[in-house]
């Protein structure tokens, strides 16, 4: 018989999802862009400009460079990884299992996501000293 190895779901301190909730929570992008990344990678173009707007990925039309900015700090955060394929790095995003666990949390209640402006300066000033670091 054939055994089946089905690995247990990363377990992350509270913290952690948080950190990332709030992370997500005070950029202009909607949770749309999660759900979608959930299931497929969403390219960088498809993000930004008038057709992440029409997409419902975020809440005004941003720049492109925006946008990687934007998804350069929610690597860093953990929510996101750039997907890879046979020639290295392409401009497509994917959810990791962490991006999975806080999609999965707002998905079960939507409107408990609220971020106090102390939060979110402190998000700001961690984006901010991440440009800093190595």
């Amino acid at each position: 018989m054939t055994q089946v190895f089905t690995p247990k779901p990363i377990q992350y301190a509270p913290e952690t999802i948080q950190r990332a909730l709030v992370a997500f929570a005070c950029t202009p992008l909607r949770w749309e862009l999660l759900a979608a990344m959930k299931d497929q990678s969403v390219a960088l173009p498809d993000i930004a400009g008038e057709a992440g707007l029409r997409a419902g990925y975020s809440e005004r039309s941003l720049p492109e460079g925006a946008v990687e900015e934007l998804m350069m700090w929610l690597i860093q955060v953990g929510l996101l990884r750039r997907e890879v394929d046979g020639q290295g790095l392409t401009d497509s995003f994917r959810l990791t299992p962490l991006g999975r666990q806080v999609l999965a949390q707002w998905q079960a209640a939507p409107q408990a996501v609220k971020v106090s402006w102390l939060a979110r300066c402190q998000n700001a000033l961690q984006r901010w000293l991440s440009r800093f670091s190595v």
